[in-house]
């Protein structure tokens, strides 16, 4: 394998720039550069010379096979973060010395072919790098730790299990089986699909925390949507007008409310009317809305009417409390920020509610996976129950489970996925 290396931290006038090499020759590479290296996991000070001439001056760590991020022997070169000096090593390191330039997330493919991570821990990564609230923070930290791969290993350890007490039955189906093993089998290919089900469902709601939830809000022309978003952006987010159907287009605003990422959606003030535009806005409205999380119905009276149907969690917020239009808790003045603190803390608690906090099935690819071991499980549930004679069946059920799990973790047909992961790593992780 090519020993590779690349710039770790961002390019530009920084206090310092990591180099990393990884790869049989990156020791070698960089005792030429820097003569005799610290231990393992120390760092020293080394002059970071070629051809005579003093290149900068860095702080070296080294990271032995086994024992390093990519499994592999690493060297990091701490330099000072000049484009000069960056340029300059970066022109000796794939000149003269032969290195390669990585490929944007190599590093981190590497750990993975090597062992060093699994396919979800990889993914997590990912999402840590992408984090922007302290909510998707903790939960990819979660995934990074391996938490989806030692819930899959004790998963597969009763399927292997079940498997096995199958294809005993069938092995020794000439013979006298001391002990009825069906029933074992029915109660973990039972009690696994259950709790595989009972994750898928708490995962459906993760995934929403790592993409972000979205908050429309709705009511009629001139009842103050505008302005209330613009309240909660802190900023002239969308234009606001006492002339009615000024707002055509979804208008989206992004936001961390205590950890959890929202986009509140401004949309157009639903009402009927002859202008094409407008009507497409409205439509557009509707249909934005209906795909949300959370709708706020913004309204200027207690009993006026919904503008569309109302779910289970939907907020009801009377407007314009600065002008006295409104009372009771859920009042809110866009202009001058009355009530917005608690249709907020509002707001918050209704979507926390909807997470789990200990599910890290957070991928589509992930409760794909976990879907087809489910329905692998309730067809091999269903042969036990009702085909004895056919538990080779059953068998063959329980395999396939077990290789979606697998697929899961990146085990079987990880080259599928590692494509679209990698590329969305910078080019020195």
């Amino acid at each position: 394998m090519d020993t590779i290396f690349a710039l770790a931290t961002a390019k530009g006038k920084a206090g310092v720039a990591m180099m990393r090499l990884s790869g049989p020759e990156a020791v070698a590479v960089a005792e030429r550069l820097c003569g005799p290296l610290p231990a393992p996991r120390q760092m020293a000070l080394r002059e970071v010379c070629w051809s005579g001439e003093i290149l900068d001056q860095a702080l070296v760590v080294r990271f032995a096979a086994g024992a390093s991020f990519t499994g592999e022997d690493v060297v990091e070169l701490h330099l000072h973060g000049s484009a000069a000096v960056v340029a300059t090593v970066t022109r000796v390191l794939s000149g003269p010395l032969g290195l390669r330039m990585a490929a944007p997330g190599e590093f981190t493919r590497r750990a993975l072919e090597n062992g060093v991570l699994d396919l979800t821990q990889i993914e997590g990564l990912a999402d840590l790098i992408d984090a922007e609230t302290e909510a998707q923070r903790k939960q990819a930290q979660r995934v990074l730790s391996g938490a989806i791969g030692k819930r899959v290993d004790a998963w597969r350890k009763d399927l292997v299990r079940a498997a096995a007490l199958i294809e005993a039955t069938i092995d020794f189906a000439d013979e006298d089986v001391p002990v009825d093993v069906m029933p074992e089998v029915l109660d973990l290919v039972t009690g696994l699909g259950a709790a595989l089900q009972q994750e898928l469902g708490r995962g459906k709601a993760a995934e929403r925390l790592r993409s972000g939830f979205e908050v429309a809000i709705l009511g009629r022309p001139n009842v103050g949507k505008s302005t209330l978003l613009n309240a909660l952006a802190g900023r002239e987010a969308a234009i606001t007008s006492e002339y009615a159907g000024t707002t055509r287009d979804v208008i989206e605003v992004r936001m961390d409310l205590s950890g959890l990422p929202v986009t509140f959606l401004d949309t157009a003030g639903i009402r009927r009317t002859d202008d094409p535009v407008e009507k497409l806005g409205i439509d557009l409205a509707l249909s934005r809305a209906q795909m949300a999380d959370l709708r706020v119905f913004l309204v200027s009276q207690v009993d006026e009417p919904l503008v569309s149907p109302r779910f289970a969690g939907d907020l009801v917020v009377l407007s314009k409390a600065d002008l006295g239009l409104a009372s009771g808790e859920l009042a809110v003045s866009g202009l001058t920020g009355t009530g917005l603190d608690v249709v907020l803390a509002r707001i918050v608690t209704e979507l926390g509610s909807r997470l789990s906090g200990d599910s890290v099935i957070i991928r589509e690819r992930h409760l794909h996976a976990m879907s087809s071991a489910i329905e692998a499980l309730g067809a091999a549930r269903i042969v036990v129950m009702t085909q004895p004679d056919r538990v080779e069946m059953a068998a063959a059920e329980i395999r396939r489970a077990i290789m979606a799990l697998d697929i899961l973790v990146g085990r079987l047909g990880a080259e599928d996925f590692l494509g679209e992961i990698f590329a969305s790593f910078c080019i020195g992780k």
